[in-house]
């Protein structure tokens, strides 16, 4: 019998797991197995080093339902590109999807994800939303100007409002497990890959309970991992500002020495000195905090160390 894997990441959602399984069960039961009968169904559920009950409630799930329910414990909080990574490595189906817990992701698109793949013969079927709703207004448009700007400056095209949520073929897991960067940004890696995808739109939906574990701050740092994994042109940036700040004070030099050799050399007053000084220091600081992001991520490659590490697998 062929198979569906679903892969479902978790941090703290306890009060989710029954909830979710719930759902996807029911468009399983009623929507998947009258169409494609032929297709059984596995749930990988990843444990990112909860704090809560998580763990328990893969546990009590795995009771009721020993050949489809499976979970991965970490020893600590890895990430949730970690969890990704730990499904896909798990995962055995012909089929595989990444889901979230919350029911953020509509279990209702299945089937269509599901036909996509079998009847259109397309290798990935993605997901979209076309607004935010009910998102800080401040979130949203950050968001928005992520996707403008990383697909201004990279080679990898990444949809906008595209969200992890997808249905792949066992070819497309594959060849995404065969990147073995410990720095990993999903998105870009799934369209990295490329392969026949198509996306398919559907409105923002609340979470079923709890709130994000996802700060602001944590969705800043995540969207400039992105970009650092995925272009160099923030290093032609900082090149452009060294070069400009050179050329601007060649100009403002020539000018003091024309100023002075006209009208002599009047006494200025600090503040404007302080001031530029102050300028150039600041943008020679961002210039080397580029830099040395680059550089960071480059040293914690070469160790080489383990994406995650399991306690407790099933």
């Amino acid at each position: 019998m062929k198979k569906i894997s679903i892969i479902v990441p978790c941090y703290n959602e306890q009060e989710l797991i029954q909830l979710f399984y719930e759902a996807v069960q029911k468009v399983y039961e009623t929507k998947i197995v009258p169409i494609w009968p032929q297709y059984g169904l596995e749930y990988w559920f990843i444990d990112d080093g909860s704090t809560d009950n998580t763990l328990a409630a893969f546990q009590q799930l795995a009771q009721q339902d020993l050949d489809q329910v499976h979970y991965v414990s970490f020893s600590r909080n890895f990430g949730k590109e970690a969890a990704l990574y730990a499904g896909l490595q798990h995962a055995t189906g012909d089929l595989v999807a990444v889901m979230y817990v919350d029911l953020q992701d509509p279990p209702t698109l299945l089937p269509q994800m599901i036909s996509g793949i079998l009847e259109e013969h397309y290798d990935v079927v993605g997901t979209k939303r076309t607004d935010r709703k009910g998102e800080p207004v401040i979130r949203s448009f950050f968001s928005n100007a992520f996707y403008g700007f990383i697909n201004a400056i990279s080679d990898t095209k990444i949809e906008r409002g595209a969200r992890d949520y997808r249905l792949m073929t066992r070819q497309v897991v594959d060849a995404v497990l065969n990147l073995p960067e410990y720095n990993r940004f999903s998105k870009g890696l799934f369209s990295w890959v490329g392969f026949k995808t198509k996306y398919l739109s559907y409105e923002n939906q609340d979470r079923a309970a709890g709130h994000t574990h996802w700060s602001f701050l944590d969705l800043v740092s995540y969207s400039i991992d992105g970009i650092i994994n995925f272009s160099d042109k923030p290093l032609a940036l900082a090149s452009f500002f060294g070069l400009a700040s050179f050329i601007i004070a060649v100009l403002a030099m020539i000018f003091i020495v024309v100023r002075a050799l006209i009208f002599g050399n009047p006494t200025v007053g600090w503040p404007s000195m302080v001031t530029i000084m102050l300028m150039l220091g600041g943008l020679q600081l961002f210039c080397l905090g580029i830099v040395g992001k680059y550089i960071s991520k480059a040293y914690l490659e070469t160790k080489h160390r383990p994406i995650y590490i399991s306690k407790t697998e099933k």
